[in-house]
């Protein structure tokens, strides 16, 4: 039943319509300065980062969307081989199902296409409750030979499934279990609503390596549920929430707020490597994208690597017009948000970020 679910989910996730309507990523909000003497060449401008001291040639993961069917094996042999020629992280996809049939391990198993690349495995956090512990945490770490562990979090998802798994009382202290006993570091992300201050907070002091708030803005859940549901009530449930969550750039920020000194990642809706600049400015550690990818890898591996590369570029020519040469210094970038046309009101600010002086702008890209 699990792997036919997950077949359902690739099935919609290339097939059908499934972007957000009615919530944005936020991004649009804010502006990054124009600088029209930038001193840099744009040949020299350096966007290779470190994570959780795994080096990456820029500061993108291929987000986890599928695994545990055939097609989803081809699938994720694409992603890791162009993950690995271009010098980006690779997310697998929840990996319950090759714990509970073995035999469906090998539709995540790219290390060998993949050997210098951070891998990250990935379990659903729910299941911590339901009698998976250390033991198969380890278990999907050495099933991909994985640098780190992804737990996510997706009550809404699991409250819209007919078979949904909605037990999450109590969670956290098992979350903070695999922390303290996990060879590995472990990462906490949502799936597409974001996560709040509060969650951050709580994730922090759990003791998690780094935070995916993985918002609102791109792929919907709640639109991919609305298409498996069976029933009528089933579908206008799911729908419903089909424009729920915190915006990805409103929970980057949150989080932050919630775990100061925790790298955040930054993934739900971006799309241009322009969005990954302004949420790297903005204080994210990495950006992931999803979707995408997934569709490039039904493609071909050049597809993935060709999106790769439009992106990056995109983040080194932004990088270049606003005068960053390297991660470090992009993430010292201002951040404007254009609230008030004109300026703002007497006595009143507009918003800076990481520490950087604000202005009112309307114009700037």
């Amino acid at each position: 039943m699990h792997e036919q679910r997950k077949l359902e989910h690739l099935r919609i996730s290339l097939e059908k319509e499934i972007e957000c309507e009615g919530v944005s990523t936020g991004f649009e909000r804010y502006r990054l300065v124009h600088e029209a003497l930038p001193d840099l060449d744009l040949e020299t401008v350096d966007t290779t980062t470190a994570f959780l001291d795994c080096e990456l040639y820029g500061p993108l993961i291929i987000s986890a969307m599928t695994g545990g069917t055939s097609a989803a094996g081809v699938i994720n042999r694409r992603l890791a081989e162009a993950a690995e020629e271009a010098g980006v992280a690779l997310a697998l996809g929840s990996q319950r199902a090759a714990i509970e049939d073995p035999g469906l391990a090998h539709t995540y198993q790219v290390r060998h296409l993949a050997p210098s690349v951070p891998l990250l495995a990935n379990l659903g956090a729910v299941q911590l409750n339901h009698g998976y512990g250390l033991d198969e945490c380890r278990r999907a770490v050495e099933m991909v030979e994985a640098n780190m562990l992804v737990l996510h979090l997706n009550p809404l998802q699991e409250a819209l499934q007919v078979e949904g798994t909605t037990c999450f009382a109590g969670l956290l202290g098992r979350i903070e279990s695999v922390c303290s006993g996990l060879e590995v570091p472990v990462i906490v992300k949502e799936v597409g609503w974001g996560l709040s201050e509060h969650a951050a907070r709580q994730l922090a002091e759990a003791g998690v390596a780094a935070i995916d708030v993985a918002g609102a803005g791109g792929s919907s859940w709640s639109r991919v549920e609305m298409y498996r549901a069976t029933s009528e009530p089933q579908r206008r449930l799911a729908e419903a929430f089909a424009t729920w969550g915190i915006p990805t750039a409103e929970s980057l920020l949150l989080a932050q707020q919630g775990a100061p000194g925790i790298p955040v990642v930054a993934s739900g809706g971006i799309r241009e490597g322009t969005e990954m600049a302004k949420a790297m400015a903005m204080g994210a550690a990495l950006c992931g994208v999803a979707r995408p990818f997934l569709q490039a890898a039904n493609d071909s591996t050049g597809a993935v690597l060709a999106l790769i590369s439009v992106l990056l570029e995109q983040l080194r020519t932004t990088m270049f017009v606003i005068g960053a040469g390297d991660i470090p210094s992009l993430r010292q970038m201002e951040v404007v948000e254009p609230t008030w046309r004109g300026g703002p009101p007497a006595g009143e600010r507009s918003r800076g970020f990481r520490g950087v002086g604000s202005r009112s702008l309307d114009d700037d890209a």
